[in-house]
């Protein structure tokens, strides 16, 4: 009987200590893909980092910088406000004129839809 009593204690502390290396390797386990997931997403930034610095300067290269395109824009702004402006001072005269002309000139009509 005390042989079978201690024959299921070496079977109880058997499995106890397998029971213990399952949880160690699953810890194990564990820390490993916790460390690659780690490393990927770390190799992941490094990638979007260099791939956001091509594309910024190929931006510059091709496109030219926010400040080069609001240059331009005003450039192109303010030479059109010239243009117009330049017409508005030869045309000035003609359109005052034309203005006062009809309203010095009113000839009073009868409307079309008008019945007698």
């Amino acid at each position: 009987m005390a042989s079978q009593s201690q024959g299921v204690q070496q079977l109880l502390a058997a499995e106890k200590k397998a029971a213990e290396k399952v949880a160690e390797a699953r810890k194990r386990k564990a820390r490993r893909l916790k460390q690659a997931k780690e490393e990927a997403q770390e190799e992941i930034n490094k990638f979007r980092q260099e791939r956001e610095r091509q594309y910024r300067e190929y931006e510059n290269l091709h496109l030219g910088s926010k400040d080069d395109v609001a240059a331009k824009i005003k450039k192109e702004t303010d030479m059109k406000i010239l243009e117009m402006n330049k017409q508005v001072d030869e045309n000035k005269d003609k359109v005052i004129t034309r203005v006062l002309e009809l309203v010095r000139n009113i000839r009073p009509e009868v409307h079309q839809n008008y019945r007698e």
